[in-house]
């Protein structure tokens, strides 16, 4: 894979050669026109997660195994399920990907507490314990934020959840057939990959405490999860992008191992990368780890039999020309791997995906991933 760099191991943990010289380059580099201030040698390392859904709570869980304090970024424009009922009936902010991020932050994930958190009730409009309890708190307190600190209290979640603005935003996709697609859930069921998203309105507030978090952290890593949706959502908040540039922090994106989702459908994992970094991130992505398969695994680009046995979990999305089995993964090969290098970003290739959710990202092996990351950054500790 051209420079494809293997990731540390479990076998010594040896960090690829380069890899910490290439990320000193790379930061020294970078135009910070605000460093953030050093902070004392004992203290741990900060990271801080972009995105949403279900692919931030896997990176979150991964980080804090390895004893790194973490802090979540969390997109706003959710406007499905019962987020999307409970956003039009009480004009806040939409709950869900708050309520999943602080739910995978929680002291005890398989306490009481936490699985009562996520208890969704079918015969009560689909909601779920955690949203009806962040809309309640909202609605007593006045504050959004003070909702998700009380309901963190509570879960004694062990990081912060910051939603990436506090303005009610709507999504609008542009298809790369050239159609205009309004609101993140009818983005998410297109049936044409997507070329760009934009935010109305275009220029909503940042929410203070995101930026400063993302300003004072050592890694930054977006995703995974839904691209189009999740993460670059919270790019197009002015402001966002501005503090990573501020930041000394190495940013990762974590490529999608599987195609599930219109709004990707049939992209590579090279046209990912591309996608993230015509949304803000030009100049500001320092490693794309993908998904390689282990030796002896179906061809990139198949419907593997692993990826094929959750499929009938998932809806039709593109009628016309999707394979029955409407999941596969998402393709890197030695040339895609040549393509993501000549953008800028070091390459990290490992077999990522989870024996038991074939379509999710291993957690142990995600960790030991960003641990080797985390290793070789030029950190402000040292």
């Amino acid at each position: 894979m051209g420079r494809a760099v293997e990731a540390a191991s479990g076998e010594g943990r040896r960090r690829p050669q380069g890899f910490e010289a290439s990320l000193g380059t790379r930061r020294r580099l970078r135009d910070a026109p605000a460093p953030a201030p050093l902070r004392p040698a004992a203290a741990p390392p900060r990271a801080v997660v972009i995105g949403g859904g279900t692919g931030a709570p896997v990176s979150i869980r991964a980080l804090l195994d390895l004893g790194v304090q973490t802090g979540a970024v969390v997109a706003m424009a959710d406007d499905g399920g019962s987020t999307g009922m409970l956003r039009e009936h009480t004009g806040m902010v939409p709950p869900g990907d708050i309520r999943k991020c602080l739910a995978a932050m929680a002291a005890d994930p398989a306490g009481t507490w936490t699985r009562a958190f996520r208890q969704r009730f079918s015969y009560v409009n689909d909601h779920t314990l955690g949203n009806l309890m962040l809309t309640a708190l909202y609605e007593a307190s006045g504050s959004f934020p003070r909702a998700i600190a009380l309901c963190g209290q509570l879960l004694e979640a062990r990081g912060m959840v910051y939603p990436s603005t506090l303005e009610s935003v709507k999504l609008t996709g542009l298809t790369r057939d050239g159609r205009r697609i309004s609101g993140q859930a009818n983005i998410c069921a297109s049936d044409t990959a997507l070329a760009s998203v934009t935010l109305e309105p275009s220029r909503p507030k940042a929410y203070g405490p995101a930026l400063d978090a993302l300003r004072e952290a050592d890694l930054i890593v977006l995703g995974p999860g839904s691209l189009f949706t999740s993460i670059i959502p919270n790019l197009l908040v002015p402001g966002v992008t501005d503090a990573i540039r501020a930041s000394r922090a190495v940013t990762v994106f974590l490529c999608s191992l599987a195609d599930m989702q219109g709004e990707t459908w049939g992209l590579n994992s090279a046209e990912l990368v591309e996608a993230l970094l015509e949304h803000g991130m030009e100049g500001l992505l320092d490693v794309v780890v993908v998904h390689r398969p282990a030796e002896g695994a179906a061809p990139s680009g198949s419907v593997t039999a692993s990826f094929a046995a959750v499929a009938a979990d998932m809806p039709p999305v593109r009628e016309r020309d999707r394979p029955a089995a409407s999941v596969r993964r998402v393709l890197i090969d030695p040339a895609l791997a040549r393509r993501i290098e000549a953008l800028g970003p070091l390459l990290v290739a490992r077999d990522l995906v989870d024996p038991l959710r074939p379509t999710w990202h291993d957690v142990p092996t995600l960790s030991e991933v960003l641990e080797g990351v985390l290793g070789a950054c030029p950190s402000r500790r040292r």
